[in-house]
């Protein structure tokens, strides 16, 4: 299977109208031609937190939402992207659960990391984690086991809870690879045609490395499961949030990679009403890339803008984000600071709000999505052109619940109806079907007050054409007729 060179949609099973089903009816009702590339369902498994990303099984889907026949519904007309947690797996889960009780005599022991596989007594030490890339506090969980009332410390990279709730599975294991077959087998039967590995930068631990993206170990973990893929004819999206060469370094060995580079790109570009670096970047990036602004955590920032990012104007930037009414998301460990202090490691935010709720913006940045090489795809609240939803975080305490907002069918109804809703809607089918896009792309050369960027193929072409001064864009193409025409998007 291919992915489709289209625009693809990014939703929660239950954030437009409340279940799978009623997504369904919302995709026919508005969308039946808008999403060609697919629909990205964030988890729709049984979790037990981080809202799907502590998954308890992939062989169901949580009961609130539907089952997996709604599904395969949504996937007679939309490719289906879903999403495995290759990292972990929740502490709810049967298996786990299993070994709380059994402990080392539980059939699922082998599938966690207890700190004897890292450190022979399992006695964990401060020199070697220290090193490492952390995600809380210390990288490991202690819970009891109930049959012999003996302690055990299991490896858990996420989660903010202590115990954590997300527990890490052991990838050299040949329990978690049977078990990832099984997954993966029965996403093939329900029609799932792109899985995106998550958090697959934490599954290799080794002593002595930061165990994030630890070579050349990754590459054995990422052949297997590609082959185990390419058997089921399901395309492989490994995700990975890090410093842009080791993005590249998946994207050599022909592995489609997510450009978290670009929302800040754009945003930059936007504020400040310039091209420059802009124009540079896309001039070298991988074209085999899948772009977004926006998603259900934050515009990235670190580690994946280092080395492209002068900190003293990315502190300026952050600081108009937070005059809009952003949050931010932090680096914990020191040692993968800035020598400065800088430790902004997402944005969160709506791209909508910080871009001001400004139309012309927001829809400047989306042209300039869909023009960069890859496929694009659109978070469900950018399509809505959703504002930051501040009470949802004062609620929850969740900083990016500011970007996760719940709509209800009347919401989409009236969002349908908003004039910045209809011009993207327009934007997303010229990008969809202007025949252009498929050949090749260029970046032409224009003053750091404008963006121009080109499409040719045969005897088509597309040019966009942004004035950075008023954030007017237009599009310089040629119709079906052969005629030159003009889209003042």
């Amino acid at each position: 299977m291919a992915v489709k060179n289209k625009v693809q949609l990014i939703t929660y099973p239950d954030s437009l109208g409340g279940d799978l089903k009623k997504l369904n009816n919302v995709l026919l009702k508005y969308f039946s031609d808008t999403f060609k590339g697919g629909i990205h369902i964030l988890p729709p498994f049984p979790s037990s937190g981080d809202r799907g990303f502590a998954p308890l099984t992939y062989l169901e889907i949580e009961p609130s939402f539907g089952t997996w026949e709604d599904v395969k519904a949504i996937g007679e007309r939309f490719d289906i992207l879903v999403d495995l947690m290759v990292n972990h797996i929740s502490r709810q889960s049967s298996y786990f659960q299993d070994f709380l009780k059994n402990g080392r005599e539980s059939e699922h022991a082998d599938l966690f990391i207890t700190l004897d596989k890292l450190w022979k007594d399992g006695e964990p030490i401060k020199e070697d984690i220290n090193k490492m890339f952390l995600r809380r506090e210390v990288p490991y969980s202690t819970f009891k086991i109930e049959k012999t009332g003996d302690e055990e410390s299991v490896w858990t990279t996420f989660g903010k809870t202590t115990p954590s709730e997300q527990i890490d599975l052991d990838i050299n294991s040949p329990k978690v690879k049977k078990l990832f077959e099984e997954f993966f087998v029965n996403f093939s039967r329900n029609g799932v045609k792109i899985v995106r590995l998550d958090a697959i930068g934490y599954v290799i631990k080794k002593l002595g490395t930061s165990c994030f993206f630890v070579e050349p170990e990754i590459y054995g973990f990422l052949n297997w499961i590609k082959e185990l893929a390419d058997s089921l004819d399901i395309e492989l999206l490994p995700e990975v949030h890090s410093h842009y060469s080791i993005q590249y370094k998946l994207a050599e060995k022909g592995f489609w990679i997510y450009d978290f580079i670009l929302p800040y790109m754009i945003l930059d570009t936007l504020v400040n009403k310039s091209s420059e670096k802009l124009c540079k970047y896309l001039k070298i990036r991988p074209k085999k890339q899948f772009t977004m602004l926006d998603c259900h955590d934050g515009i990235p920032v670190k580690p994946d803008m280092d080395g492209l990012i002068d900190t003293k104007e990315a502190k300026e930037l952050v600081d108009v984000c937070l005059e809009r009414g952003s949050n931010l998301s932090l680096i914990l460990s020191d040692e993968h600071k800035d020598e400065d202090g800088f430790d902004v490691h997402q944005i969160r935010c709506t791209y909508y709000s910080v871009l001001d709720c400004n139309d012309d913006a927001y829809l400047a940045a989306r042209a300039i999505q869909f023009f960069t090489p890859g496929i694009p795809q659109v978070y469900y609240v950018g399509l809505l052109a959703g504002e930051n939803d501040v009470d949802a975080v004062k609620k929850t305490g969740e900083g990016r619940e500011i970007n996760r907002h719940n709509f209800t069918l009347e919401e989409i109804d009236k969002a349908t109806n908003k004039d910045v809703v209809k011009r993207l809607l327009k934007l997303i089918n010229f990008r969809n079907d202007y025949e252009a896009f498929n050949g090749e792309f260029k970046v032409l050369v224009s003053s750091n007050e404008e963006v121009k960027l080109n499409w040719e193929k045969g005897d088509k072409y597309c040019t966009l054409f942004i004035d950075l001064k008023n954030n007017n864009t237009i599009i310089d193409y040629i119709d079906d007729e052969g005629k030159e025409a003009q889209y003042i998007v």
